[in-house]
């Protein structure tokens, strides 16, 4: 697996709606109508990260969860993050 170059993470984003490149990272942040919406969201993007064996850094704020992909043993974005951000994006939209 190799490390995407910033041309080819530029090239995804247009696909990725509501994700930005954000310290290395590719982020998305959910506003939900109310906290316990932004918890289920949380446990079934947990339960399919758990069964793709890739796992976000999630950040849970009152109704605001952000999302943070990173494939932390190659150092960088790479395939898997942009496959499981449009993964997500099917979770919570």
């Amino acid at each position: 697996m190799t490390v995407l170059t910033d041309d080819q993470v530029d090239a995804a984003l247009p696909e990725l709606t509501g994700w930005e490149r954000s310290d290395g990272a590719l982020r998305r942040a959910v506003k939900f109508p109310e906290f316990l919406a932004g918890i289920d969201a949380v446990r079934r993007v947990g339960e399919h990260a758990e069964a793709k064996d890739h796992h976000p850094d999630i950040d849970i704020r009152w109704r605001t969860v952000t999302f943070a992909l990173v494939t932390h043993s190659e150092g960088g974005i790479t395939d898997k993050d942009v496959e499981m951000a449009r993964d997500i994006n099917g979770i919570v939209d």
